[in-house]
């Protein structure tokens, strides 16, 4: 299998969405400048592999498309120890939370949520967390 080992977000704001993520998710950004086509990298995981290699590889999944539900692109999902407290943080930072989280039996409590650019990811409480 070839496992997932980056994703892509948009933005209009550079230090805009930078401060939203390490805010919310204490992910490091590093803007790589002009030089680099303002490419802003985030480091999501420690990394315990060799340089440049990430820490290990993302699970993903297919969802249906459903007529009813919004913003329905490619998306992450990022894993939280307490989604309340992140539903916060995430609103504190200029985010919107969409609706109100659900349980997913097995894996967890989840909700989706806009950030400062508009892009719609979700959040996770895993189970047993």
């Amino acid at each position: 299998m070839n496992p997932v080992v980056h994703f892509e977000l948009p933005y209009h704001d550079g230090k805009r969405i930078a401060q939203f993520y390490s805010g919310c998710f204490g992910w490091n950004v590093t803007d790589l400048g002009e030089q680099s086509g303002n490419y802003i990298l985030a480091q999501t995981a420690v990394t315990d592999a060799k340089p440049g290699f990430p820490a290990g590889s993302i699970d993903g999944g297919f969802f249906p498309v459903k007529p009813d539900w919004p913003m329905q692109y490619p998306s992450i999902v990022i894993g939280v120890e307490d989604i309340q407290a992140a539903m916060q943080k995430i609103k504190d930072h200029g985010g919107n939370v969409l609706g109100e989280p659900m349980t997913i039996p097995g894996f967890g409590i989840y909700v989706s949520f806009t950030d400062t650019e508009g892009n719609r990811n979700s959040i996770i409480q895993p189970s047993g967390m």
